[in-house]
């Protein structure tokens, strides 16, 4: 079972793996998708409200939460990269911050970790809809 187990894992994550810009040397995200009228929205009420994510460029889990957003929205968002040697690096406010894995969203001062859905996003850091 184990021998099953371990090749599927890593067949799962290949194509986020695939994805990710450090296989390019760029040292940053690039998100791809386009935009719904939802995920634009919710952008612009994460931004407005001075909610954070916390990101590493070559992060999987990162690249697939951002893809909800689109390259547009995703472009906007006060993201704070935490691996040492990505693009605008703020590294020490990661280690400040505590940030324990990616992403994370800091909103009122608590942090949420892994990746969520646009819904779940919307309902944890306060957008009515």
């Amino acid at each position: 079972m184990k021998r099953l187990l371990i090749p599927l894992l890593v067949l799962l994550t290949l194509p986020s793996v695939v994805n990710c810009s450090h296989l390019n040397n760029q040292r940053e995200l690039l998100i791809t998708l386009e935009g719904t009228k939802e995920s634009i929205e919710l952008a612009n009420y994460l931004i407005d409200n001075g909610i954070v994510k916390y990101s590493a460029y070559w992060c999987p889990n990162c690249v697939n939460q951002s893809e909800l957003f689109s390259k547009q929205a995703y472009r906007e968002l006060n993201v704070v990269e935490c691996a040492e040697d990505g693009i605008n690096s703020q590294t020490q406010l990661c280690i400040d911050r505590k940030i324990k894995g990616f992403p994370s969203w800091e909103t009122n001062g608590k942090l949420i970790l892994g990746v969520l859905s646009l819904k779940e996003l919307s309902k944890l850091t306060g957008l009515k809809n």
